[in-house]
């Protein structure tokens, strides 16, 4: 699952085509057709009900504690990638991870 998916479709669609994996992409304000309308703030769990990993890349702060509580809710581990000047923003504590030239962070909930 990615959330706020914006603008930004690079990272589910290479997923996608090179995982062979399902992702499912979610924002407020969807501009393709296989974007679902969803407000993280108020989200739709049937959406999320079998979601192994919810990603969110450069998702404002503000909605940092909201993926960590739909993540907690469903049992999917949780990864942020926060803007460079950002923090996380959640109530637990996350890992760090350094992947490449990536930098992360994840929570697992399983």
């Amino acid at each position: 699952m990615e959330v706020a998916v914006g603008h930004f479709l690079q990272v589910g669609c290479n997923l996608k085509d090179h995982l062979k994996v399902d992702i499912i992409m979610t924002d407020i304000k969807p501009y393709h057709d296989w974007i679902i309308l969803d407000d993280i703030r108020q989200p739709d769990l049937k959406i999320y009900k079998d979601a192994g990993l919810i990603y969110s890349i450069r998702p404002p702060e503000e909605l940092h504690p909201y993926l960590e509580k739909i993540s907690k809710k469903t049992g999917a581990d949780l990864i942020i990638k926060p803007l460079s000047t950002d923090s996380i923003q959640t109530g637990g504590k996350m890992d760090l991870v350094n992947y490449k030239k990536a930098v992360f962070y994840k929570k697992s909930f399983k």
